[in-house]
C-alpha cells in the first residue's frame, strides 16, 4: 500500500511543519511573512534531507478550539500551504487543523492541492483539554464526495493528550474509525506530543483493520525508528532544534529509513 505514490521504498515519511502562531491566536507577532518565511525554511529541509511529505498544522495556535476555527485561521493556513505548494510542487503535502476541524482541513487541501488530512476525532468521542471532541465523519465523507475530492483522509485511532469516552479498547475503535468512519489510514500515537508509540498498540491496529496504512504518529526518534514497525512515520519534535527543523536530524532519519 502506498497512498501518497512515492517512489521511495520503505516506509513513509512524513515531516511536521509546525507553524507559528497564526493571526487571531495570542502568541501571534504581528508578523505574517516571519510566519511565511519558516514555514517554507522547514519545508525546504525537509525535502531536501529525504522526507516524502509534509503535514502542516497550527500547532502553536493554543488553546485550541475543540471543533471549528476561525476564518482567519482557514485563510492563514491557506496561504502558508498555497506557498508551500508553490515551492514545492511535487511533494505531497498533508493538513490538520488543530484541534478537530476535518472540514477546515478538507477545505483548505482541496484549495491548495494538498493529497491528504489528518483528523485527530474521525469516529466516537474523547475528553480532551479543549473540551468533548466528537466524530466528523458524517459531515466530513459527504462533503468530500459532494465536492468530487480525491484528499484523503488519515485518522487517529486513541489520539494523544484525550480521554475516549467508552471503549478504550483500540481494535474495536480502528474497526470504527476504518470501516464505518470510512478513513484511509489510521495514525497510532502515544500519551502525548513527543511521546513514543507502543509497539504493541501498532501489532493490535495492524492486525484489527489488515487493509489500511499505519501511521506511527508521535514519539520517533533516531534511537528508537524501527522502519519496520509501520507504513509510515510523522515526526516533528526529534528532528528540531529551538522550534525548526534540523537538517542533521532530518537526514539522519532518512539514512536510517535507507539503510536500516
Amino acid at each position: 500500500m502506498n497512498s501518497l505514490d512515492k517512489t521511495q521504498s520503505g516506509p513513509t515519511l512524513i515531516g511536521m511543519i509546525h507553524l507559528d502562531s497564526l493571526p487571531g491566536s495570542p502568541g501571534f507577532t504581528g508578523d505574517f511573512q516571519h510566519i511565511l518565511t519558516h514555514a517554507l525554511a522547514d519545508a525546504s529541509t525537509l525535502v531536501d534531507a529525504g522526507f516524502d511529505s509534509l503535514m502542516v498544522e497550527n500547532y502553536n495556535d493554543v488553546p485550541f478550539f475543540s471543533n471549528r476555527v476561525p476564518a482567519v485561521t482557514v485563510a492563514s493556513m491557506s496561504r502558508c500551504i498555497s506557498a508551500i505548494r508553490i515551492a514545492f510542487p511535487t511533494t505531497p503535502i498533508g493538513v490538520n487543523v488543530l484541534r478537530n476541524d476535518a472540514l477546515s482541513a478538507l477545505s483548505i487541501a482541496q484549495a491548495c492541492g494538498a493529497q491528504y488530512i489528518r483528523v485527530n476525532v474521525l469516529a466516537g468521542a474523547s475528553v480532551t483539554d479543549q473540551g468533548l471532541i466528537q466524530s466528523q465523519a458524517a459531515d466530513l465523507l459527504r462533503a468530500r464526495a459532494a465536492w468530487q475530492s480525491k484528499v484523503r483522509i488519515f485518522a487517529d485511532v486513541g489520539v494523544k493528550h484525550a480521554a475516549p469516552l467508552g471503549s478504550s479498547e483500540l481494535a474495536p475503535v480502528a474497526r470504527d474509525t476504518a470501516y464505518r468512519g470510512l478513513a484511509d489510514a489510521l495514525i497510532v500515537s502515544g500519551l502525548a506530543t513527543g511521546s513514543q508509540t507502543s509497539k504493541a498498540d501498532l501489532d493490535t491496529v495492524k492486525k484489527a483493520v489488515p487493509d489500511r496504512e499505519i501511521f506511527v504518529g508521535s514519539g520517533v526518534t533516531l534511537n528508537n525508528f524501527d522502519p519496520d514497525v509501520a507504513d509510515g512515520f510523522i515526526i516533528g519534535t526529534s528532528i528540531k532544534t529551538d522550534g525548526r527543523v534540523c537538517s542533521k536530524k532530518a537526514r539522519q532519519i532518512v539514512v536510517r529509513r535507507n539503510h536500516g
